[in-house]
């Protein structure tokens, strides 16, 4: 009985941890970028079938947090990152789509 409610205590925090990562209705924005802020939707990413753990790796984005990895074009246009997938046969290729991401207000 110990070991169940031990199990569903550690399943029930992973459930949550994921859920607070990027909840619905909820954006990322990133505006540093001169080009213009660049917004992550969860939301769109789950519905294209993305699971959090293809990214949210060691490789990619180690943490579930805004601002702890540096985002550098030429990483996504090399492959890494966003460009893993943003690369033209997955998804839309980030280097002939700037204003897909990059939006000025």
């Amino acid at each position: 009985m110990k070991k169940m409610l031990i199990l569903i205590s550690v399943l029930s925090f992973c459930v949550v941890t994921a859920a607070l990562a990027v909840p619905p209705g909820k954006i990322l924005a990133f505006d540093k970028s001169p080009m213009g802020t660049v917004t992550f939707s969860g939301k769109i990413h789950k519905d294209a079938g993305v699971k959090c753990m293809e990214c949210h790796n060691k490789e990619m984005f180690p943490k579930m947090k805004k601002g702890t990895v540096e985002i550098k074009m030429a990483k996504i246009y090399a492959g890494e990152l966003c460009g893993v997938c943003h690369n033209g046969k997955r998804a839309f290729e980030a280097k002939k789509n700037c204003n897909r991401c990059h939006v000025k207000k």
